[in-house]
């Protein structure tokens, strides 16, 4: 991605009267991007469409992120990013165990419950084989992080008592990942299916309080090997 803010466009003013500021212009070309990839796909969506949206034209895009595909994986990244960005503010280390765990469960629920865009994007890059995410430069780093701060809520867990040992900490990131994303992911369906589960705002396939009973449950002693 292209972060030079020197672009001949970048200091014009727009027919609106608008000055563009870069960082801005940027930024909001990549929140519109975010919910025209979420809802379209990468094949489906258009950039003429993100350019009037943003008052911008596709060549200050191209500019920016130099392809449909470079402003793509810039969109997935900075989703990634702005989640565990957040994530690591959540101060875990300065809370016991299973309430650490709990509030990072909470997180997450609440994250892909409230940004219905970023589990359609993540979904839509599974339909893409993750060919766009392979090519990133950045998110096995940001990842890696997340993996990092439950292996040290796990571990504190573990030598306090708290947490039956031998499990992966990835495999405690999966089981989080698979409830919280599922309770978005499947909630037309499920809700077509079992009508009384049906949701025209929110995402409420899977409760928060069970969903975070269901992973506490999974690491406590009283589940048996």
């Amino acid at each position: 991605m292209n972060q030079s803010v020197h672009s001949p466009e970048s200091t014009v003013n727009t027919g609106s009267g608008r000055t563009n500021d870069p960082a801005r212009t940027m930024a909001e070309i990549l929140t519109v991007a975010t919910h025209e990839f979420a809802d379209k796909g990468l094949t489906g969506a258009r950039i003429d469409e993100i350019a009037a949206a943003t008052r911008t034209s596709k060549r200050m895009i191209y500019y920016y992120f130099g392809s449909k595909d470079g402003l793509y994986l810039a969109v997935l990244e900075e989703a990634y990013r702005r989640m565990r960005a957040i994530e690591s503010d959540l101060h875990l280390d300065d809370l016991p165990p299973a309430q650490a765990l709990q509030k990072l469960v909470e997180f997450t629920y609440d994250h892909h419950r409230d940004n219905e865009d970023f589990i359609r994007l993540v979904m839509n890059e599974n339909i893409q084989r993750g060919d766009y995410l392979r090519q990133s430069q950045s998110i096995q780093a940001l990842n890696t992080n997340a993996i990092a701060s439950v292996k040290s809520v796990y571990d504190r867990g573990v030598a306090q008592g708290v947490f039956r040992a031998g499990l992966d900490p990835v495999d405690i990131h999966s089981a989080i990942s698979a409830f919280t994303f599922f309770n978005v992911s499947n909630r037309h369906t499920f809700g077509l299916i079992f009508q009384n589960r049906a949701s025209h705002d929110k995402a409420n396939t899977l409760k928060r309080v069970h969903v975070v009973e269901l992973i506490l449950r999974f690491v406590s002693h009283s589940i048996s090997a």
